[in-house]
Parts: C-alpha cells; sequence; structure tokens
C-alpha cells in the first residue's frame, strides 16, 4: 500500500487508484494515471449512496475528513468564470464573500447541476478536484489539508477516491485559500 488510507476509508477496503481506474470517470483517470502516486486511492460504493451524510453513515468514513467539492460560476463583463471549492463537509464555501472575490465577479453561485455535469464529464453526486478543466481554479479550504487523509468524489456515483490532502494542493490550479469555508 502507498499510503495509509484507513483514518479516511472507515470500513471501506481501498487500493491504489491506479490499480482501478474503471472506478473514476474519464477526466479523472487521465489526471490519476498523469500524476502516478499510488497514494491515491479508490474504492467501489453504492451509488445510491454517494452523498456525503448517506455515505459517511453507511461506510463509517468520518464527516471531518470527507471533502465536497462544488463548482460555483459567476459573471463579469458578460464571460462566466467558474472556480471549484474543496471544503470539509463539516464547514461550507463562502460564496458570496471569499469566493466571489477570488472570481472577481459581482455575484457568484452554485453551478446549476447540468451544467456542472457538463462541463466536467462526471456525474452529479460525484464532482472531484481532479480532472476539471485546467482553467478553473481549485480553491482548497486549509482544514482540507490539515485533515490529512481525505474521502473525495471520483466522477462516478460507484466510487470514491481517498487521497492525501497534499495530492490535491498538487492539482493543476490549486491553491489554498484561507477563510474559504465557514
Amino acid at each position: 500500500m502507498g499510503f495509509d488510507w484507513s483514518a479516511a476509508a472507515g470500513k471501506l477496503e481501498v487500493t491504489t487508484a491506479l490499480e482501478r481506474l474503471d472506478l473514476l470517470a474519464d477526466p479523472v483517470a487521465e489526471v490519476v494515471r498523469s500524476l502516478g502516486d499510488d497514494r491515491v486511492g479508490a474504492t467501489e460504493i453504492d451509488p445510491e449512496l454517494a452523498d456525503t451524510a448517506a455515505f459517511c453513515e453507511e461506510y463509517g468514513s468520518p464527516l471531518e475528513r470527507s471533502a465536497n467539492c462544488v463548482v460555483v460560476a459567476g459573471k463579469r463583463s458578460g464571460e462566466v468564470r467558474y472556480a471549484a471549492c474543496v471544503v470539509l463537509a463539516t464547514t461550507r464555501a463562502d460564496v458570496n464573500g471569499v469566493v466571489k472575490r477570488r472570481l472577481d465577479v459581482r455575484k457568484a453561485s452554485f453551478a446549476p447541476m447540468d451544467e456542472a455535469v457538463s462541463l466536467t464529464g462526471m456525474e452529479y453526486g460525484g464532482i472531484t478536484p481532479f480532472g476539471l478543466p485546467d482553467s478553473w481554479p481549485i480553491l482548497i479550504d486549509p482544514r482540507v489539508v490539515e485533515a490529512g487523509a481525505v474521502v473525495v468524489g471520483s466522477g462516478l456515483r460507484r466510487s470514491k477516491i481517498v487521497t492525501p490532502a497534499d495530492a490535491l494542493t498538487a492539482l493543476p490550479g490549486a491553491e489554498l485559500v484561507e477563510d474559504l469555508a465557514r
């Protein structure tokens, strides 16, 4: 094993994602393959339990080690600007404060589901920081990194990624943003 996933995995059996690319959405698999980091793990789950609260309850994964990735959109001079926000499940992204200022838009809000799914090539409820469009900033709350190992989506509802949080900060466009979450 390349990494001890147990603190975040609960009762899930995790294997390196490089050996289970079939559990990842295509853009996610492409990035995981290019990173070549065997500390990034993957595990299969019941797709009906992909939503964070149900997932954590069923599999014994701590909420404080589950990181949600939300797609935020805002407009400036007719141009739509997107960002992904990665925050712990115990917090919420400050969309109309920190994110709005970072995107330099008048108003920011969660991107509509169909838009987020179309732009990411991922399933709703499985969107992850791995494999997002290169032009998007990936805003990460420092508490995610402090958590150590975290669970994030895999791009599909039928699986999850369990990863050291520092692998998220190594993704293209990733930046730690103080006060991103409340």
